[in-house]
């Protein structure tokens, strides 16, 4: 919005320095300290609110014993909210809103946002244990695959002109003149990112600061990306796919690590608020759907290697212990309790510590995504 009115004042009066307006590089860096000034000022009121209204985390039974999860209930929860007006506001105020690649973002982060939150609201408000049944959660996640698959599948010019010649390619990391062809196995291929992505962030949202941290640190390096992607000059020079109009991207990414700054301010421990499935669904899977976009779904597993893991150990765990309680009679374990942070903590480390560690390893990971540019 405020991108336009500027080009128009650009336009019709020509004041000198508003010409500065049209470069991602500028809006991205408003769009970012937009998000933060919103997370400031709304924060406190809706923390405020939310503990009014008695809006909290209920105490986790399966935790008990493990570091001080006992000491968390009561924290109010449900601050997904928070991130979502940072995120979103800033993005309409300074991004292209006439751009497909921001419209799909936008539509993408707001749906599971929403999914997120009546989960969220089942849970803390109507008291339901479970909140939203798995297999409902299951659909919202699987209708926006299906949605954003059968959009870049079946309508690719909606992109950019050149779209078509690129909407089931992926570039694969380390090699050079060669992308991967998804095909006709596309649609169900993004259909299982944007599922396993936002499932991936859930079961990392564990410990205080640690999902808001790991997605701020991927999005960093996803930011540059989505940048040079829509560069002609300088996805040339890496010998990576031109998207036309995907620059656009760069706004909505600067907008979320502003946000992520600005929600760990009060979810750094110990944490003042939660961000619950609201946040953490919709973190979740604008980080799938930003990898569709722009056509790198195979840096996934570098760049979100944190979550890869954590969901790793999940599968593992429950895998390994339905094996053993077939074989030998009785469940065994391979984590002392799982998703891996838990196990971590299980073993004597604080939460701090823990979560440091992790964002270590996500900085490493994010450097390591840049290399593959050039390692090729």
């Amino acid at each position: 919005m405020l991108y336009y009115l500027a080009l128009w004042i650009d336009r019709i009066l020509n004041p000198p320095g508003f010409g500065v307006f049209q470069y991602i590089t500028f809006r991205s860096a408003a769009a970012a300290i937009t998000s933060l000034l919103i997370s400031f000022l709304i924060g406190p009121k809706i923390i405020k609110f939310l503990r009014k209204k008695q809006i909290k985390e209920q105490n986790k039974n399966e935790l008990n014993g493990v570091g001080n999860h006992s000491l968390k209930a009561g924290t109010p929860t449900m601050g997904g909210i928070i991130i979502l007006c940072a995120i979103l506001i800033p993005t309409f105020l300074w991004g292209d809103i006439k751009n497909a690649y921001v419209i799909t973002i936008f539509i993408a982060t707001l749906w599971m946002g929403m999914v997120g939150f009546l989960d969220d609201y089942l849970k803390v408000v109507k008291k339901k244990p479970k909140g939203l049944i798995a297999r409902w959660k299951l659909v919202g996640q699987i209708t926006l695959g299906i949605f954003i698959g059968v959009l870049i599948y079946f309508f690719p010019e909606v992109f950019a002109d050149n779209f078509e010649k690129f909407n089931t390619l992926t570039t694969v990391p380390f090699a050079k003149n060669f992308n991967f062809d998804f095909s006709y196995f596309y649609i169900p291929v993004v259909i299982f990112i944007i599922t396993a992505t936002s499932n991936a962030v859930n079961l990392t949202d564990g410990l205080d600061g640690l999902a808001i941290g790991t997605v701020g640190i991927a999005f960093l390096s996803i930011s540059i990306i989505t940048y040079v992607t829509g560069n002609i000059i300088y996805s040339d020079y890496l010998n990576i796919i031109y998207l036309k109009g995907s620059g656009e991207l760069t706004i909505f990414c600067a907008a979320l690590v502003g946000a992520a700054l600005g929600f760990l301010w009060y979810n750094s421990y110990p944490a003042q608020i939660f961000m619950g499935d609201t946040g953490s669904l919709a973190l979740g899977s604008a980080l799938g759907v930003i990898s569709i976009l722009i056509k790198k779904e195979l840096l996934l597993p570098i760049i979100g290697g944190v979550f890869f893991a954590e969901t790793l150990s999940v599968i593992l765990q429950v895998s390994y212990f339905k094996y053993t309680k077939k074989k030998y009679g009785e469940g065994r374990r391979l984590f002392l309790i799982a998703p891996l942070h838990h196990h971590f903590e299980k073993k004597g480390l604080h939460e701090s510590k823990i979560v440091v560690r992790f964002y270590i390893v996500a900085v490493m990971l994010a450097i390591i995504a840049m290399t593959t540019f050039k390692v090729r």
